[in-house]
């Protein structure tokens, strides 16, 4: 590990044991800030743990909407992001504004809002979902009730098919990553690797998950490839899981996708995020999520909903 790498990250724990933190990461953070982490998870792992722990302060080196909804569930601790500009493109795609006006033309449709969303836009909503529980989440409604799936239109999708849910209108956001994964890429890989299995994140295209041998949300797809006896994949997700992955299950191969925004498989919103703005936030305790109470306290709801369906 190189010096400046190693002063950082010594730096970083003094500054948590003093703070009384905990480090929660996303899997699609650097591997440095992995390493670093308390805990490693899914957007539905980190909000279930980020009510466990008992520290004073939480930094959260994910993106802001992850941040606000552990904020929301610890409203007497501290919560940090290293990067303030880490946003989301799905966040972007939905604003509280249209989902109210919704509201107003449809006052018996149940809206379901995927967790990639604003805290305004969670207060607005009746239950939240992740990917790894969103048809678990559908198929608790009422059948006879109209449901409003956001933002996510892959997902939405994908949680129709699965449901049949003919009742269910869906929004027309999409993951910046996820959503232009080609299929003639995917196509490709195959071709190259014609032993390996496809796993892929259901926010990718349709055209993406017809070919895939299992979908899932992100540590679904970790444990699924971890698991599986198979000894080669072609994973088609944000490729900040590698680290897990291999870390997992060193002795297989997996491989990457390309999408068309950056030719790569990086979500650069994650990618913000850096040891040095870890260090930063830490000793600062800024960039700092605030929120009103009373957001908070509508936000919570359909938030604590999702967290009691099994």
């Amino acid at each position: 590990m190189p010096a400046t790498i190693a002063s950082i990250t010594e730096e970083i724990l003094e500054l948590k044991h003093r703070r009384h933190a905990v480090i929660l990461a996303h899997h699609y953070q650097s591997a440095e800030i992995q390493e670093l982490a308390d805990l490693i998870g899914d957007s539905l792992e980190l909000a279930r743990k980020a009510r466990e722990f008992s520290g004073d302060v939480i930094a959260f080196c994910g993106v802001w909407f992850m941040a606000e909804t552990a904020k929301v569930l610890n409203p007497t601790r501290t919560v940090v992001v290293p990067d303030r500009e880490a946003g989301c493109s799905l966040v972007d795609s939905c604003s509280a504004d249209r989902v109210r006006a919704w509201r107003a033309a449809h006052p018996n449709d149940v809206i379901v809002s995927y967790i990639n969303t604003s805290v305004e836009v969670k207060a607005e909503s009746d239950i939240l979902c992740t990917s790894r529980n969103a048809v678990a989440i559908v198929n608790s409604i009422p059948a006879d009730r109209p449901i409003l799936f956001l933002p996510d239109i892959n997902l939405g999708n994908y949680v129709k098919r699965e449901t049949g849910r003919e009742n269910m209108r869906i929004w027309q956001g999409a993951c910046f990553v996820h959503a232009t994964f080609p299929a003639r890429r995917l196509v490709a890989a195959r071709s190259q690797y014609p032993t390996a299995l496809v796993a892929a994140h259901p926010e990718c295209p349709p055209e993406i998950l017809r070919m895939a041998d299992f979908i899932g949300s992100t540590s679904a797809i970790i444990d699924w490839c971890v698991s599986n006896p198979a000894r080669e994949f072609i994973v088609m997700t944000e490729s900040g899981v590698s680290h897990s992955l291999r870390r997992l299950a060193p002795e297989k191969q997996f491989h990457f996708v390309a999408n068309e925004q950056c030719n790569c498989s990086e979500c650069p919103y994650m990618r913000r995020n850096t040891l040095e703005k870890l260090r930063a936030a830490l000793e600062n305790l800024e960039p700092r999520v605030e929120l009103d109470p009373e957001l908070m306290r509508r936000a919570e709801r359909p938030i604590r909903r999702m967290l009691e369906v099994k």
